[in-house]
């Protein structure tokens, strides 16, 4: 991961020479899990999530971003819609923080300086690495563990984005996460260490799904560039 992060901050600044336009601010949403426990809606925010994003605009169709993200992920097994998991009782809770690097696709051309273009809608995909720690799954304390873990997933975002002013753009996301593990709630734990004589549960041959859906608030910054192809 550390090597993602240094190759992106090295393509992120070269060709420093050229005119840019770059965007920073505040991420602010909420997060909802899908997996072996609790209800399995696709949205359905029931955390808090927050971070940050930074966006380097590439050209009117294309930028690169880099966000950071921070929640407690957690699910409960009361709240599902299926009555096996109902009457099994279970819940969970796992503090994740997401180091996200990718290529967001705007749908129109997108001039921040053009006064007449007002919004956009936009895709974006990349890799993430992601932090867990502090799981704990309930009931009667079963598996307690503050052993920390590193994962990948796969972001894959979609949303909306218009203009305040010259300088401020707001966006609005949705962005779900493939990842590889399947233990972000406990139900395999073997795979964060746990004891073997503490049982699997759920549906091994899928991995865990979290989702992000929140606002960007982002400061506009640098003279109007001379958009290239790359």
């Amino acid at each position: 991961m550390r090597h993602l992060i240094v190759a992106f901050l090295m393509l992120f600044w070269m060709n420093t020479s050229q005119a840019q336009i770059f965007e920073v601010g505040p991420y602010v949403g909420g997060s909802n899990f899908i997996g072996d426990v609790g209800t399995t809606d696709y949205i359905n925010p029931n955390s808090l999530a927050f971070g940050g994003i930074v966006k380097w605009n590439r050209s009117l169709r294309h930028s690169w971003r880099l966000t950071l993200i921070h929640t407690k992920l957690k699910a409960d097994d009361a709240n599902s819609n299926e009555l096996r998991r109902q009457e099994r009782g279970y819940s969970f809770s796992n503090g994740l923080t997401e180091l996200s690097v990718g290529m967001e696709f705007n749908f129109w051309e997108w001039d921040i300086y053009d006064i007449n273009q007002k919004i956009t809608p936009y895709l974006s995909t990349g890799i993430s690495g992601i932090f867990t720690h502090d799981l704990y799954l309930t009931p009667q304390d079963e598996l307690k563990t503050k052993k920390n873990k590193i994962g990948v997933a796969i972001p894959m975002t979609i949303g909306v984005k218009g203009k305040l002013s010259r300088s401020f753009t707001l966006a609005v996301e949705v962005g779900a996460r493939m990842t590889f593990h399947d233990n972000l709630d406990g139900s395999n734990p073997k795979e964060y260490g746990g004891k073997d004589d503490y049982p699997a549960f759920g549906n091994k041959n899928t991995n865990d799904w979290y989702m992000f859906s929140g606002v960007t608030l982002t400061y506009v910054f640098g003279r109007k560039p001379c958009y290239d192809i790359f």
